[in-house]
């Protein structure tokens, strides 16, 4: 099942530089493992927000939830998700 998913993540002022870093650099990490586990199919960025719309594939929507939850930045995201259907002319 496909889902298109975005999320903007609102880290608090009381996090420092280098835990700033670290929490970025495990995000990415994490996005990577993603998707070579074939959850993540794509990533874009929205210019000029801290947000991130993505093509996410996953068995069903607690398997998306589980992926979204291990990313490191995820207690700071707000997160939508829009189930996809395919439409009768690709299918």
């Amino acid at each position: 099942m496909e889902f298109l998913v975005r999320f903007e993540t609102h880290l608090p002022d009381s996090v420092d530089d280098a835990e700033r870093k670290r929490l970025r650099d495990a995000e990415r990490a994490r996005a990577m493992e993603l998707r070579q586990d074939g959850l993540l199919k794509r990533l874009w960025r929205v210019p000029g927000r801290r947000a991130v719309v993505g093509l996410w594939e996953a068995p069903d929507a607690t398997a998306l939830h589980d992926a979204l939850a291990s990313l490191p930045q995820f207690p700071w995201m707000d997160v939508t998700v829009e189930a996809l259907a395919t439409h009768p002319q690709e299918a």
